[in-house]
């Protein structure tokens, strides 16, 4: 494979994946977003079942693509989300399956039956979510014929840098998120996937930061770009955000990204600590080493609105002076109201970094991070039981596009990268260690369960 040429001046195009959005960055090498357009990414219901439109979404990319390139010098491309697609040699073999919705019952019982023990797999076999390995099991079942035509199985990242390089290749941090397909701790597809022979449709294995080619020079002509566009092979969303404080020369780490979700990962925890009943989970980072992962799904419930508002202090602390703990249907003032939904959110990236038995440094983003309740109540509970454990904030809400940017450079980089901390605010709440027991206990109820 071919080297990202070497040019400092080059800026890198993101797409970014998301399960109700896309975007497409402009980012430097250093990983600073330059330029940003977004547009929705709506699951559509079916027939044959709810998938995500790729068509529309390459005749979007390629004009936006043509757009950003009029502004910017581009010389990589890269992209970063999540999910797979089953695919010919020319071009998707069956719609590209949301895995937000369950298995057909049938199917369902059927893959219980043959799913590789924990260990193996790298996460729970989770109701309402689809593995890779589940997919493939809905598709060779109930179509037939498309799985019979199919050549790959490619990880998101990877069916665009294919449709935008002409490459099929897999990579470790989309095939080791909890696909069910790889077993990250020893480097090798897992049992089901070989015994179902569903290997046969993973291409070589390439680098997230490796070149897979040059922009196809159909592309080029049609729309006016780079003949010259390096490709890279692109990875998994979440592994994106961690590489960024990699490449800044961090290990040891926790990193909580807080927004619609709570999402905490770790490396240098053993995987054979990982609670699956809790829904942990074992992916890979960039060099495919394991990264624990403690997810909080919002379980029908949303976590603070990232709107810029930040919550009142002041009402925080009466209402934690006061013992009122944040519950199903909580009324209130909206500031009240407010406050109890980023003390819970707080309380929860607490128990997110509990359960990565993280006592070292921990690094809170996201767009809630740069609320001054939400980074101050956190740091202020870890310091309460890690005297010696250091919470910092990194207020940039584009890490997956900058950890993704800063891939074009990750050969030929001398020295870390830049990542701006700031220290939380310290509060002074005499009461919390007394609220967080109180919480934890509320938490053992039914009706906080539905939290979870």
């Amino acid at each position: 494979m071919q080297g990202v040429r070497d040019d400092n001046n080059a800026c890198v195009a993101v797409f970014e994946i998301g399960g109700t959005d896309v975007r497409l960055n402009v980012a430097t090498r250093r990983g600073t977003i330059l330029e940003t357009i977004r547009a929705p990414n709506p699951a559509h219901d079916g027939p044959p079942y709810r998938h995500y439109d790729l068509a529309g979404l390459e005749a979007w990319l390629l004009d936006g693509l043509r757009a950003l390139s009029a502004r910017h010098a581009l010389g990589a491309f890269v992209a970063c989300g999540a999910g797979g697609v089953l695919v010919t040699e020319d071009g998707p073999a069956a719609p590209m399956i949301d895995p937000g919705q369950p298995l057909p019952a049938e199917v369902a019982l059927a893959y219980a039956d043959i799913a590789d023990p924990r260990g193996e797999r790298g996460g729970p076999v989770t109701p309402g979510t689809i593995s890779f390995a589940g997919q493939l099991l809905w598709l060779e079942h109930e179509f037939p014929e498309a799985f019979g035509r199919a050549r790959w199985f490619l990880g998101l990242p990877q069916y665009w840098a294919w449709r935008l390089g002409g490459s099929a290749v897999s990579e470790i941090t989309a095939l080791g998120a909890q696909s069910h397909l790889w077993n990250v701790r020893e480097r090798r597809f897992t049992a089901v996937a070989r015994a179902q022979a569903w290997d046969r449709l993973m291409p070589p294995m390439a680098p997230a930061w490796a070149p897979v080619g040059r922009l196809r020079p159909e592309l080029a002509q049609r729309f006016g770009l780079p003949s010259d566009l390096d490709v890279l092979a692109g990875l998994h969303r979440a592994s994106a955000n961690f590489y960024r404080y990699q490449a800044a020369g961090h290990a040891g780490i926790a990193v909580v990204s807080a927004g619609t979700e709570i999402l905490g990962l770790a490396d240098g925890f053993d995987p054979a600590g990982l609670d699956e009943e809790r829904g942990m989970t074992c992916g890979a980072d960039v060099e495919g080493r394991p990264l624990a992962g403690a997810p909080v799904p919002a379980g029908g419930r949303e976590f603070p609105r990232t709107d810029g508002r930040a919550a009142d202090l002041s009402v925080a602390n009466r209402l934690i002076e006061a013992g009122v703990l944040p519950s199903p249907g909580a009324g209130g003032t909206p500031a009240e109201r407010r406050a109890l939904e980023v003390i819970r959110a707080a309380l929860l990236t607490d128990g997110c970094l509990d359960a990565l038995r993280s006592d070292g440094l921990a690094v809170l983003d996201g767009a809630l991070a740069s609320d001054p309740l939400y980074s101050g109540l956190v740091s202020s509970l870890r310091r309460s039981r890690h005297p010696g454990g250091q919470t910092l904030l990194n207020s940039e809400a584009r890490g997956a596009a900058a950890g993704a940017a800063l891939l074009a450079d990750h050969v030929r980089r001398t020295a870390p990268v830049q990542v701006c901390f700031e220290k939380p605010p310290s509060l002074d709440l005499p009461g919390l260690r007394a609220y967080r027991s109180r919480w934890l206990d509320l938490r053992d109820t039914a009706d906080q369960l539905r939290w979870r």
